[in-house]
């Protein structure tokens, strides 16, 4: 494992890990966070020999979102960093989280608020811990939604539910978040680690060209029509078949035993 003040990475079976680490500021976030979570993102994408990405927070926290300290300090002196934020920083971490073609996995560890929620809806799966909670707090600092949460929560629950919880900032607690559908799953909070990993490492095991197209299919078709939709599955179903792996996985189907894939 790797520390760097603020970021804790590790990689194993194919996954790598990466940790917020302020855990005596419920990992919110400064500057220097989101530079470096941004960095590890990209990087994390163009490893080879990382096959899935698990984003999770160190401590009791997963993310509280934008660093007010920081922030308040930055907006009395006049420094222009705290309007340029969401250009610089937030809007391409979540394009980066997004992106990528290799699986994102956020596991949440506690409570995650503002941008910090949307790093989480961002991801392509969530597990959450049962003391873990969400919050749209933005309108409680007179902001509105960034992080492309205004996008992608209500993808997942819809918009009259996703405008219910950014207009009331209300607290979504793990069980609601699961029946609501942001989640998936639910586990007892020393279990999630494991939990996530073991998610990822299935994963990373996995074909992971056919994940990348998979993302990048669902990506395409959450803002087409049918039409436009069927003609994007065509072009990625050209590709995909022919892969090794898709030709790895037809045979060991024939052949009654399990599929080795190189993600090729």
């Amino acid at each position: 494992m790797t520390t760097e003040e603020v970021l804790l990475t590790a990689d194993a079976d194919g996954v790598r890990t990466l940790a917020l680490h302020r855990p005596n500021a419920y990992n919110s976030l400064t500057v220097e966070l989101k530079e470096r979570l941004l960095a590890a993102l990209r990087e994390a994408a163009e490893a080879p020999e990382v096959r899935a990405i698990v984003l999770t927070g160190a401590g009791k926290a997963f993310c509280a979102g934008q660093d007010l300290k920081e922030h308040v300090g930055l907006l009395q002196s006049g420094d222009p960093t705290p309007l340029q934020t969401v250009q610089d920083h937030y809007n391409p971490i979540v394009r980066a989280i997004v992106s990528t073609p290799k699986p994102v996995i956020a596991a949440v560890n506690g409570p995650a608020a503002g941008a910090g929620a949307a790093f989480a809806y961002a991801a392509d799966l969530r597990i959450a811990a049962e003391s873990a909670n969400f919050l749209m707090a933005f309108a409680n600092v007179g902001l509105g939604p960034d992080s492309g949460a205004s996008w992608t929560l209500q993808r997942l629950v819809g918009y009259g539910r996703a405008a219910e919880l950014m207009l009331l900032a209300r607290t979504v607690k793990a069980d609601e978040a699961k029946q609501l559908g942001l989640v998936g799953e639910v586990v007892p909070n020393e279990e999630l680690a494991e939990r996530a990993h073991t998610v990822a490492a299935k994963l990373a095991a996995g074909p992971t060209v056919t994940y990348a197209k998979i993302k990048e299919v669902l990506n395409a078709a959450a803002d087409s029509s049918l039409e436009d939709a069927l003609l994007v599955e065509d072009a990625a179903q050209t590709v995909l078949g022919a892969t090794a792996d898709h030709r790895e996985a037809v045979e060991a189907f024939v052949a009654k035993r399990k599929p080795v894939f190189q993600g090729k």
